[in-house]
């Protein structure tokens, strides 16, 4: 599989990709930022990363929801976004002594083989992860003011900020 940028291929988490709406503006704009500046790039996200993000969204009022997914399923469109599922390799990996602390989550630990497993680096605000030095992740870079998406897109994000999230939800 291709890396972007001419380096590893970057993968994102459910941390990341919810952290555009989160209420720590710190968060909410570093997250926004790596999305912006990534707009044209390729990155990979885990099947289960995906569904992480909708069981989050779908805990919120119907009318929350309405407001927060045309940004989201605008932002897929435009975005190559490369939704991928574990395969066996993935799995051994994560059983067979991948660098994976095992006080992650299961979830964390086969994200973690993916990644590991397929050459990458996965971008997060997890504080969990970022928390062991020597895994394959990389916190998104904090601006010095917010950028925007180009339009229609940015209006878009601006509407489904309807939808916050704490940093224990992410």
């Amino acid at each position: 599989m291709a890396a972007d940028r001419e380096g590893p291929r970057a993968f994102v988490d459910a941390a990341l990709f919810m952290g555009m709406h989160s209420t720590d503006d710190a968060v909410r704009i570093a997250c926004k930022a790596f999305f912006v500046g990534r707009l044209h790039d390729r990155v990979a996200m885990s099947l289960e990363q995906v569904g992480r993000c909708d069981d989050l969204v779908w805990g919120f009022p119907r009318h929350v929801q309405d407001a927060y997914y045309p940004f989201m399923d605008n932002l897929h469109t435009d975005m190559r976004v490369d939704r991928c599922g574990y395969d066996l390799a993935d799995v051994r990996h994560a059983l067979d002594g991948a660098p994976e602390p095992a006080e992650l989550p299961g979830h964390e630990r086969l994200l973690i083989a993916m990644v590991g497993h397929r050459q990458g680096v996965l971008h997060t605000v997890s504080p969990r992860l970022l928390a062991h030095p020597g895994l394959p992740v990389v916190a998104p870079a904090r601006p010095a003011y917010e950028p925007s998406f180009p339009e229609p897109l940015e209006r878009l994000y601006q509407v489904s900020l309807a939808l916050r999230v704490t940093a224990a939800q992410l």
